[in-house]
This record gives structure tokens, sequence and C-alpha cells, in this order.
């Protein structure tokens, strides 16, 4: 059973700026995104693997999940620690199952439903109101998902997720699927495989205006953001390389990534999280020193937190 209560856990207390993180600006209009005098905070740590956060409006605080632990903590304004939000939060057998078995990419839908891509579970779930969790679903023409990783939810409350391997144990024959696709479920539960020919997508975000798919791949001979138009029925036209990260030295590789109401994106990736326009140019990096997992918008976009290996980061937006 999950806990639907918040029950304390002692993390750690709050701290500053750390000496390996910086915000490394390589184009003058990187200013107006994120101000010249700008910190990065550091509001908890101690986690194995912080991923997946969200903005939670209704609750007044920041949801992400610790995938190793099966747990989703909340973290408010003030608190010096985190607490536990639901645990399991993944995966609810009763054998050890793998490493990264718990709830990883989180959203909200248009109800305040919060839907949450499960690894050891191998599904999508949403939390009711009265606090039961449902399956929205589980399989593609009757084969289990790999490990479903993140999800964006458009305006009409389609749902776009990938679906990776990472959260397969690493003994035994799990998979099911002969790929690692992008996926669409649409308002009536009906889904679609759109993309099949990434070997691994990761993070994925789509447009303010909705017209393109954004898919991130954490694969190390591919490490590249793509771009997909995305058509009137929910379905995708042939994708290009938006950003091609090979060349940034640093930890990490693209992963989670979302997108500003003023077309900036925000993608995780080598160093910490990358800024780019709407072209693709990269205008600046916030450097984490360490694997960087995910992001999310505080309230009116005026905050970014970042999910980075062991801590949860937050720096300023105007």
């Amino acid at each position: 059973m999950f806990v639907k209560k918040p029950l304390t856990l002692a993390l750690i207390s709050c701290v500053t700026l750390h000496a390996q993180e910086t915000i490394e600006r390589l184009d003058p209009a990187l200013d107006k995104i994120i101000a010249p005098d700008a910190k990065i905070e550091t509001l908890c740590k101690g986690f194995q693997w912080s991923e997946g956060p969200v903005w939670d409006a209704k609750g007044e605080r920041l949801l992400f999940s610790d995938v190793p632990r099966n747990i989703i903590y909340q973290w408010k304004e003030g608190d010096t620690e985190a607490s536990i939000f639901m645990k399991p939060s993944g995966f609810t057998g009763v054998s050890e199952y793998g490493r990264e078995a718990g709830s990883n990419g989180l959203a909200f839908d248009a109800k305040g439903q919060l839907v949450c891509c499960e690894h050891g579970d191998r599904r999508l779930s949403y939390l009711t109101p009265e606090g039961g969790k449902r399956t929205l679903t589980d399989n593609f023409e009757g084969k289990r998902y790999n490990s479903p990783n993140d999800l964006a939810i458009a305006k009409d409350g389609s749902v776009f997720f990938t679906d990776p391997p990472y959260g397969l144990p690493q003994k035994g024959n799990f998979r099911e699927m002969d790929h690692h696709g992008v996926y669409r479920v649409d308002p009536q539960g009906k889904v679609s495989l759109l993309v099949k020919d990434l070997d691994r997508p990761n993070g994925v975000a789509l447009s303010p205006d909705e017209k393109i798919l954004y898919v991130a791949q954490s694969h190390q001979p591919a490490p590249v953001i793509m771009a997909y138009p995305l058509k009137a029925d929910g379905t995708v036209e042939e994708g290009k390389i938006f950003f091609n990260t090979k060349d940034l030295k640093g930890p990490g590789s693209p992963d989670g990534i979302k997108i500003h109401s003023n077309g900036t994106v925000f993608s995780t990736g080598p160093g910490g999280v990358l800024i780019l326009d709407k072209s693709g140019k990269l205008l600046g990096r916030i450097i984490c020193g360490r694997p960087t997992a995910n992001i999310a918008f505080g309230p009116n976009e005026k905050s970014l937190y970042i999910t980075s290996q062991d801590r949860l980061l937050r720096v300023a937006l105007p």
C-alpha cells in the first residue's frame, strides 16, 4: 500500500551555493532567461537518484521521484527536509525486481490527477482524488511496456510518453517489446506508437503551440534532442535533430526536457541543464557538477527546479 499522507523523512538541512555549481553563459540572450546575478540553490539532498519533478499547484509543493528507493517525495517552500508523499511509487510487487523499480516522470492532468510513469509495474497510472491508483495503460497490442520513463500531457488530455529499458531488471529476459517506443494515449484511452527507431528515448515535451514533440535520447552513440512535427491526428512527421550534445563536456546525457511558454528549451544533458532558443542555439548551461535527470517550472515559471542525482536544486527565472 502506498502512503497517502506525508511522513517526514529527515535528509540534510538546506545549504547554499555548491562549489561545483555555476551558470555558464555562452550568449548574451541568456540574461533575459536567467538573470546575471542568479544563484543555484540546493534545497535538500541525500537521494539515490532524484527524478521526474512536477509542481503541484493545489498542494503548493514540488513532487519528485527517487527511482531506486521507490518513493515520491514532496518539498514545500521553507522546508529544510523532503518528506515521503507516496511509497511504493512504481513497484508494488513483493519480491526484488531491479535497481530502478520506482516511479520516474510525473505530471498533472486537466483534472488535477497525478499521472506517474512506473518502472517496476511497467505502466502509466493516475492517482484519483480519493487517493486510489488506477492504470492508464500497461501494454501495447498485448505486450507489456519496458519501463515507462517520462511523459507530457497535451491540452486535449493526450498523454505522450517514452519507454526505454532502464527500469528493467539487469538479469532475466523481461522484455516483451522489440523496440523502445514513444507513444500517445488519446483522450479515449487508445494507444498509438509514434516513434520506434530511437535506441533510448527519455525526456519528452510539447512546444507551447503543441505543434512539435521534443524527445531527448540518452544514448551515448547519439546523445541528441529530436523534434517531431505533430499532425492534427496526433501522429508525427519525420523527426530531425534539434540539438546534438556529443561535443559537450561534463557528466550526464540528454534526459528530462521542459519547454518554457516563450519557447525556450530546457534540457538536462552533459554538465547539467542546457538552455536553448527556439532554433536550437545553445545559450548557456546550468552546471550541476554531476549527472542531472530532470527539471520542472515552479509557479508562473518564476523558478526552475532541478533533480540532480542526489539533490534538489532551484534557479530563479525572471
